[in-house]
């Protein structure tokens, strides 16, 4: 299972409520996706609510592709929003309370941890395979994204 599909949108039931429709609790999810691109009913909620719901297709849903927004970018960006919010010094439950706070999306701990914790081993053989191949330049950008991620 993909970390953006354990993101879920925080007061779901209100959410919901406001907009007169039934919506998944994942944020990621086809139909979340669609309300928030197409922005149907977002007159419907309250002004901290539609400012947020904004700012989270703004920031993650803003892409020129023809299948935007299934294209695969809104989930691209909205994983490297959470690894540059690790890389400013942020944990797991650190970076869940920004995520609520700036886009009223929330993940478990948990997952968090899970995800930086894959985004490291990665980083790790990406750094093994560049030294194994002779590519310096690769391997020191790896070292040091490693180096950001891990605190």
């Amino acid at each position: 299972m993909a970390f953006t599909d354990k993101i879920y949108v925080k007061n779901h039931r209100q959410l919901a409520s406001q907009l007169e429709a039934n919506i998944p609790k994942g944020a990621f999810a086809g139909a979340t996706l669609d309300l928030l691109f197409t922005g149907d009913g977002l007159s419907k909620l309250d002004e901290t609510t539609r400012d947020r719901v904004l700012d989270f297709a703004e920031d993650f849903l803003d892409c020129d592709c023809d299948s935007n927004p299934y294209c695969g970018h809104p989930e691209e960006k909205f994983m490297r929003y959470v690894l540059e919010l690790r890389a400013e010094g942020l944990g797991p439950q650190a970076i869940v309370d920004v995520m609520t706070d700036d886009y009223m999306v929330y993940a478990y701990t948990g997952d968090v941890l899970s995800f930086l914790d894959d985004s490291v081993r990665k980083l790790e053989a990406i750094e093994t395979l560049a030294d194994v191949d002779g590519n310096g330049e690769m391997s020191e950008r790896a070292r040091k994204a490693k180096r950001e991620l891990s605190g």
